[in-house]
């Protein structure tokens, strides 16, 4: 399992390092244990966090609801929740990771 992929109970905990302000939205690979996602959202007025939990929800075909960010507000690095958890294999694909 990825070190940024932690079960907690019945959700899947997520460690990201997110970029905001990139070109566009995209998963850019492990950055020192965690998830570096780059987003096109502007940091401001927590915008980023509502793009980054949209576009997961989206990505992951699962409903907005379902991703909640746990801390990382105003921080670059940020721990999300996905849950229900999904398998991490299917987590990976829907990424594009696998």
């Amino acid at each position: 399992m990825k070190s940024w992929i932690t079960p907690k109970g019945d959700a899947l905990r997520l460690t990201l390092y997110v970029q905001p302000g990139a070109r566009k939205t995209e998963v850019a690979g492990e950055h020192g244990g965690a998830l570096k996602i780059r987003l096109a959202a502007p940091p401001v007025d927590g915008k980023a966090n509502e793009a980054l939990q949209t576009w997961l929800a989206d990505s992951l075909g699962i409903p907005r609801r379902s991703v909640r960010l746990v801390s990382g507000e105003k921080n670059r690095n940020k721990v999300i929740d996905i849950e229900p958890a999904m398998p991490t294999s299917d987590l990976l694909e829907r990424l594009g990771l696998q």
